[in-house]
């Protein structure tokens, strides 16, 4: 195991950020595959089998954490929390996807929130979502910011855009697999800047009501990073 600027960012013998990028990418398409496969009427459990066939179709050498699909009311819960397994996923709904898969040994980890129907809210729901990221990803590239301070800055900027931050959610480490036995502790709770492509900068976002809320999720990396 190597180290790089602290030990909390260690990582295994076969740890490459181009074997990242390339476990980041394969996610990313998984999850844009998965998401096209959503119909109304399906329940969370049929919406997990899709999701496992497709990416056994896909290659995948194994998942490291259950793929969570959460429709509506359930966009607002956290990965720990229990949903119902046969709630159903509505024909003018929001959702999202989040995928932990193992590609040539490394971790990818990818989560986006999608639309069906045309309902505007929703649909500004789940850009928003993606726009923060963005916001919060380029803070970091520009002003190596901590991650605690990525995540006050998403808190400042969610409720600037007239949404709320769900600070329950605030990333975590990522590498070669198994990334467990770094017990890097969360993203927001980070007090140096992130080195690049060992991060997953996780945002989720609640709507002014309450009623909903979107997920999105990738990895920290510069540019030319894995070049």
């Amino acid at each position: 195991m190597t180290t790089l600027s602290h030990p909390q960012q260690a990582v295994g013998p076969a740890f490459s950020l181009a074997s990242m990028q390339y476990a980041r990418d394969k996610t990313m398409e998984a999850v844009q595959r998965i998401a096209a496969l959503m119909r109304p009427g399906m329940t969370k459990l049929q919406a997990k089998e899709a999701a496992r066939q497709e990416l056994e179709a896909m290659g995948m050498e194994r998942i490291w954490h259950g793929s969570i699909i959460r429709f509506g009311a359930s966009t607002l819960k956290t990965f720990s929390e229990k949903i119902d397994p046969e709630h159903t996923l509505q024909a003018d709904d929001i959702f999202f996807v989040d995928l932990g898969v193992v590609w040539n040994g490394h971790e990818g980890d990818a989560g986006d929130s999608f639309v069906l129907g045309d309902d505007p809210a929703k649909q500004a729901c789940a850009a928003a979502a993606r726009q923060l990221w963005q916001e919060v990803a380029a803070a970091w590239r520009s002003k190596g910011l901590s991650g605690e301070a990525l995540y006050r800055f998403a808190e400042q900027r969610a409720g600037e855009l007239g949404w709320r931050l769900n600070l329950d959610i605030k990333g975590h480490r990522v590498s070669d697999f198994p990334h467990a036995i770094y017990k890097a502790g969360s993203l927001g709770d980070f007090a140096a800047c992130p080195d690049t492509g060992l991060w997953i900068l996780e945002i989720q976002i609640v709507e002014p009501q309450g009623r909903y809320g979107a997920f999105y999720e990738d990895l920290l990396i510069r540019e030319d990073a894995a070049q």
